[in-house]
């Protein structure tokens, strides 16, 4: 297996150019004073259709042959790279169809169909999604495009960082969401090429630590769905590719509460007025938790993604 490289960051930020955001980096004098250190936030939640998914998914579709694009595309998803996934095929002029969770956010069930895939819902708890998916493929033909284990979307999601190490210069450490993998092993090619010194950790759910677990065991730990509020974080375990990389590029695995999570929220919204879903505040909630490590320092967050139901979001605020 040959782990994608820096190179193909690259060649992924020139096949998206022109069809993602180049998001903003903000900054909070607020949390600087709070923590002692230099924040610069990576905005990916401003991303097309709202996370960072849709640069790896444009990236993976954008090389498919005509025979593939005929076909089209098709992946599993809890619901951001499920819209990535839709709304790239939709401008690349090719089908997909998403298999998705029955209790994704209905937010994410809408904007995916809107995008205009054909979605098939599946139980979580009872149903594997990848077999599920395969079956499918088989069926029509078409290019299953995962969420993260697939060198193309990692290179794909590494542009964030490109881009915000190249705006900002080296940071010191740079904290990013973890669910799968994909954009913490594409984050990590890019800081260890652009920012050699910088120190790169992943956060998940404390809830769904896999990553932790397979980091600290020197293998793929396999656990059961997480109970968390990060959707897109519920991820059983990482891929081979992703694993390969936080392995050798990864200093360290932190894991963040709900409710850490929720006081990440508030923050983004009282001090910053931005809406971030739960699982695009993982970074944030990780980089205060290492209060002391990171004092004095240039800390880089990679805000993921900012779709969520808003009745949900509203109600987590309001500690319901």
């Amino acid at each position: 297996m040959q782990l994608p490289t820096y190179d193909d960051v690259v060649a992924a930020a020139a096949r998206i150019a022109g069809h993602a955001h180049h998001t903003p980096v903000l900054r909070s004098a607020t949390a600087d004073a709070r923590w002692g250190a230099q924040f610069f936030f990576k905005c990916e939640n401003f991303q097309r259709m709202g996370a960072f998914k849709f640069r790896g998914a444009f990236n993976a579709l954008s090389r498919f042959d005509a025979a593939q694009r005929k076909a089209g595309a098709i992946a599993f998803s809890s619901g951001n790279h499920a819209q990535a996934v839709a709304l790239s095929a939709r401008l690349l002029g090719m089908p997909a169809l998403i298999v998705m969770p029955q209790d994704a956010p209905a937010a994410k069930l809408a904007a995916t169909r809107g995008y205009g895939a054909e979605v098939v819902l599946y139980d979580r708890f009872t149903e594997d999604r990848e077999a599920l998916t395969l079956r499918l493929a088989a069926e029509r033909g078409m290019t299953l495009i995962p969420p993260y284990d697939h060198p193309d979307v990692i290179a794909g999601q590494g542009t964030a960082a490109k881009e915000l190490i190249e705006e900002t210069g080296p940071l010191d450490r740079l904290y990013v969401c973890t669910g799968g993998g994909g954009l913490t092993s594409g984050s990590a090619l890019a800081a260890r090429a652009l920012a050699p010194q910088c120190k790169v950790y992943g956060v998940e759910p404390e809830a769904g630590n896999d990553a932790q677990q397979s980091l600290r065991a020197g293998r793929i730990v396999h656990i059961p769905v997480p109970q968390t509020i990060a959707d897109g974080a519920q991820t059983q375990h990482l891929g081979e590719y992703t694993f390969g990389i936080i392995r050798r590029d990864v200093d360290d695995i932190l894991t963040v509460s709900d409710a850490q999570l929720v006081e990440a929220m508030r923050f983004f919204a009282e001090r910053m007025k931005m809406v971030v879903e739960p699982t695009g505040c993982l970074a944030f909630a990780g980089a205060c938790t290492d209060a002391q490590a990171i004092r004095g320092a240039r800390v880089g967050v990679i805000v993921s993604g900012g779709n969520v139901d808003l009745a949900r979001y509203a109600d987590l605020l309001a500690g319901r």
